[in-house]
């Protein structure tokens, strides 16, 4: 079986039509439609379908690109294993978002200059669903993302996410805010008729506070957004509105955080690679350090 023709139909299953892989893959559309005939003939089963002016899989054809991917991941690692050496040497592309690159990305960065210099680590900063597609072009080998433990993110087959770390986050409000006891639905309540700041490039936060707000009985009035979480103490000092922040994140003087309990509000990070590239020894290495820097 030709591995060329697999990545072919694995394409077509993520991207929908041949002119995008065509234009992704640098071939002509005419060799997509050939190369997914022959794979069609070589299977002895119609694996495309019309579907108006543009194709889709069959079922058929569905089930062997679930198969392809895992066949070419197979390929890639044989590939590394046969790798001559085996001592980490390259430029790693790490695609991530701001808190988790200047804590726990940045400071390992700085040993491996040390410890590692053959290793490169070239870095972009993206919330969670923009490094996830660098990902998926290849534009990337490692996407440090996020999600809530109350906005979970969709699984996706085609990648592994390596846990790293766990954060709480509270409710920023107005210093002169009354803090309050109770739950996390009564702290909502509580501030049912002030404005309330999202992230402006990730949608989570705000999924969570429509979920907490909805428990708790009322529709959020949703304005603001930003991306800075110093930019959101801002905001919120300046009366503006309230919005989640992490509790170990420091505030001003002109914030309050409000612990959220029952339930709580967790941050859950997350090593992003694509299967079959685990095992590449500059990407197994850091996402090694970054386990045991986040583990202490």
């Amino acid at each position: 079986m030709d591995t060329r023709r697999l990545q072919i139909l694995a394409e077509l299953s993520r991207l929908g039509s041949m002119r995008a892989v065509a234009d992704v893959l640098g071939i002509t559309t005419s060799t997509v439609s050939q190369q997914i005939a022959a794979l069609s003939r070589e299977m002895d089963t119609a694996l495309i379908e019309p579907a108006g002016r543009l194709v889709r899989l069959t079922p058929a054809g569905r089930r062997l690109a679930e198969h392809a991917v895992t066949i070419l991941a197979a390929v890639e690692t044989a590939h590394r294993d046969l790798a001559p050496g085996a001592e980490p040497n390259g430029t790693l592309r790490v695609a991530g978002f701001a808190t988790a690159i200047r804590g726990y990305l940045l400071p390992i960065v700085v040993d491996l200059a040390a410890t590692s210099p053959q290793v490169h680590v070239l870095i972009r900063e993206h919330e969670p669903a923009e490094s996830l597609e660098l990902l998926a072009a290849d534009e990337a080998d490692l996407a440090l993302t996020y999600d809530y433990n109350l906005a979970p993110a969709a699984d996706d087959p085609t990648v592994s996410a390596t846990p790293l770390w766990t954060a709480r986050w509270g409710l920023g409000v107005p210093a002169g805010a009354e803090p309050g006891d109770g739950t996390t639905l009564d702290v909502f309540a509580r501030f049912r008729t002030h404005d309330w700041i999202v992230n402006s490039r990730n949608t989570a936060d705000e999924e969570v506070i429509r979920t907490l707000a909805s428990m708790a009985g009322f529709r959020p009035r949703v304005t603001h957004q930003a991306d800075s979480l110093d930019l959101v103490q801002e905001m919120i000092a300046a009366g503006l509105g309230v919005a989640l922040l992490p509790v170990d994140f420091p505030t001003l003087p002109g914030v309050r955080l409000l612990p959220l309990a029952t339930p709580d509000v967790e941050l859950r990070a997350y090593a992003v690679a694509r299967h079959g590239r685990l095992d590449w020894p500059p990407l197994a290495l850091v996402t090694d350090l970054l386990n045991a820097t986040a583990s202490r």
